[in-house]
Parts: C-alpha cells; sequence; structure tokens
C-alpha cells in the first residue's frame, strides 16, 4: 500500500469523526431547546397563576382576600 492509500483512508477516518462530534453537537443543542422549552412552559404557567391571583383580589373587596367560588356557579 501507498502513502496516497493511506492519506485518503486516514481523510475518511478523520470526516467520520467530524460527523460524531456533529452528531453530538446537534444532540446537545436539541437538548438544550428542549430545556429551554419547558423553562419557557413554566414561566407562562407561572404568569398565568399571577394574573390569576391578582385578578381574583382585585375589584371590590376591600380586605384583598381570595375570592372562591364556593357554590359551583362558575362551572
Amino acid at each position: 500500500r501507498d502513502a496516497a492509500y493511506f492519506q485518503t483512508q486516514l481523510l475518511i477516518v478523520q470526516k467520520e469523526e467530524e460527523w460524531i462530534e456533529l452528531q453530538a453537537e446537534e444532540f446537545d443543542f436539541m437538548a438544550a431547546t428542549g430545556d429551554l422549552n419547558e423553562i419557557e412552559e413554566v414561566n407562562a404557567n407561572c404568569i398565568l397563576m399571577a394574573n390569576l391571583q391578582q385578578a381574583s383580589t382585585s375589584g371590590t373587596q376591600h380586605n384583598k382576600a381570595p375570592i372562591y367560588d364556593t357554590d359551583g356557579s362558575a362551572e
């Protein structure tokens, strides 16, 4: 086998290693994106809960106690 053959084989192996590294980076990116989506969902839920709490304590009440639907009329 000559030097050109080994050079070609070396280039093939290097390209395969680069491909494996690229796939690992893509996997890390996808995992980070999934984490970001989960964080955004939690943040949205917290904002919604805060808005609901604020709405339930505002209005004509003077003591700012939460308003509960005790008779089930809101269903």
